[in-house]
């Protein structure tokens, strides 16, 4: 029991440390890019300093990283896999009479905590680091002149409207089908920020450049009654396909946010999917990257005298680029209501940790 509590304990070392590596490496190219690519988007802006970019393509970090995080769990596995054989000390634990799922269990232990470590610590704290870039994005960066919140109170829109200050708009509900707006609350400022109008209108529509306000009552400071107009068009350079996009990605919000989210989103008439699978997929994200585990093993657990052994990892390596892409399209179909997002979530993990326990049952006797 002694030599088994120091064979997991040196086992689970090895790999988080050659885990840790993986990420670290990853890490460095992926900042490299980024900063690039920024650098080349703040060179068409006066007002952005380098130490500003710099901060930026750190704060986009954690957000890749969880994305590579699957990758570097399977790739990482397979080298201490591989050091491990290489070194002949898997031939010693085999001889020594512990069977493969035994040398298996804290490498998979570690990698399973990681992943419940992911969702509870570093995707909330991503999520505040992808929410902060974000806002350092569109305040640099971009050149976008509307903005959209979604709280329990409903929809928040603020409009610019150049010279003219700018408007927020509020609507209790949205009916998606017709894109209408219900009960909507619409308040000019001028560019001091002194409120210089407010429309109230039972419904409104946004639709060729223009938000239409049906059945309103117009307010200005100082006046004793309110104008009663049956419509009211404003300008607007927002199109309907900004407007979905301008939600909050379900990557800025973190595990503990995204149920209120859903519930906020589903009661005011928005399509809550998209956060549901994202929330379904960091619940299955422990048993995804044991199956990674799983692969790795399979992959690499084979004896220096047997040729192939490049041929297989390569194999591995395909297969962990297959099982992402697999993953993103059946994510795609559940977004699409093609198929449950539940099965769109939880069937690339599922998938692939009884495809690995399959191959390993395959190639070993226990």
């Amino acid at each position: 029991m002694n030599f088994s509590s120091t064979l997991n304990r040196y086992l689970a070392r090895s790999y988080l440390f050659n885990m840790m590596a993986m990420l670290a490496m990853l890490f460095g190219v992926i900042y490299l890019f980024d900063t690039v690519e920024l650098l080349r988007r703040a060179g068409k802006k006066d007002d952005v300093p380098l130490s500003l970019v710099l901060e930026m393509g750190l704060l986009k970090l954690p957000e890749v990283g969880q994305m590579l995080f699957p990758f570097a769990i399977l790739f990482s596995g397979m080298f201490t896999f591989w050091q491990l054989t290489r070194r002949q000390e898997l031939v010693v634990v085999r001889s020594a009479g512990f069977s493969v799922w035994q040398f298996l269990a804290p490498v998979m232990g570690v990698a399973v905590a990681l992943g419940f470590l992911n969702i509870a610590i570093i995707n909330p704290v991503g999520a505040m680091f992808l929410s902060k870039f974000e806002a350092l994005e569109n305040q640099y960066l971009s050149d976008r002149k509307s903005y959209v919140t979604l709280l329990k109170e409903g929809l928040w829109l603020r409009q610019m409207q150049g010279e003219q200050g700018h408007v927020i708009l509020h609507a209790d509900r949205v009916n998606l089908t017709e894109w209408e707006f219900h009960d909507v609350m619409v308040l000019f400022f001028e560019p001091d920020d002194d409120l210089a109008r407010r429309i109230d209108a039972k419904k409104a529509k946004l639709q060729d450049g223009m938000w239409l306000f049906e059945q309103s009552t117009s307010h200005y400071p100082g006046q004793r009654e309110p104008e009663t107009l049956p419509l009211v068009a404003l300008p607007t350079e927002l199109t309907i396909t900004e407007l979905e996009e301008s939600f909050a990605s379900p990557e800025t919000l973190s595990f503990w946010e995204l149920p209120g989210f859903i519930r906020t989103m589903e009661s005011t008439g928005f399509d809550a999917t998209a956060m549901k699978i994202h929330f379904q997929t960091l619940l299955a994200q422990p048993l995804l990257l044991a199956a990674m585990i799983l692969l790795a093993a399979a992959v690499s657990l084979r004896p220096p005298r047997f040729r192939g052994t490049l041929a297989l990892i390569a194999t591995g390596v395909v297969i962990g680029f297959i099982i992402f892409f697999l993953s993103s399209f059946l994510q795609a179909l559940g977004t699409s209501h093609q198929i449950p997002g539940f099965l769109a979530a939880w069937s690339p993990a599922l998938v692939t940790f009884l495809l690995g326990v399959a191959v390993m049952l395959n190639l070993e006797d226990g």
